[in-house]
């Protein structure tokens, strides 16, 4: 079941529900833009879905993975770390701001912070949440079918 975050209150519920993503990390992301090359090679070059879908595993019970929805994508800015360094999330931030909600990697963070923040990033229109507890675990999941 999706469940949708539209204000503050339904944001701060998600939030506290999932203690701001502590303990967590990105296992992996998908982004369909809408645009494609059909088979006798005419382009649709119009970015009309721009939906990232992204799973974040938990070392917690009852909820141990979240895959989160961002549709009308505005901006995706990740910034992994590398195989030297760990990549765990010990909190994270997000924000409702105008039309957009955005969510980044650290915790902490104010709108004033966000033009600036050089950790991972993404910005869109909407975004939905559902707990997704069968994708725990290494198996990829978004793979062709």
């Amino acid at each position: 079941m999706w469940n949708e975050i539209n204000n503050d209150k339904d944001l701060n519920s998600f939030m506290d529900m999932h203690y701001g993503f502590h303990d967590s990390c990105v296992k992996e992301l998908k982004y369909i833009s809408g645009a494609y090359v059909d088979e006798n090679l005419s382009m649709y070059p119009i970015n009309d879905q721009r939906v990232l879908k992204i799973i974040i595993q938990r070392q917690f019970e009852n909820s141990s993975a979240i895959e989160l929805e961002f549709i009308g994508l505005k901006c995706l800015k990740m910034f992994p770390s590398d195989e030297n360094y760990t990549c765990e999330i010990l909190d994270a931030t997000m924000i409702l701001k105008e039309d957009c909600i955005y969510w980044c990697d650290c915790g902490g963070l104010s709108e004033a912070d966000l033009e600036s923040y050089t950790g991972t990033m993404i910005c869109a229109s909407k975004v939905r949440w559902r707990v997704a507890d069968e994708y725990i675990g290494q198996k990829e999941i978004y793979i062709a079918k």
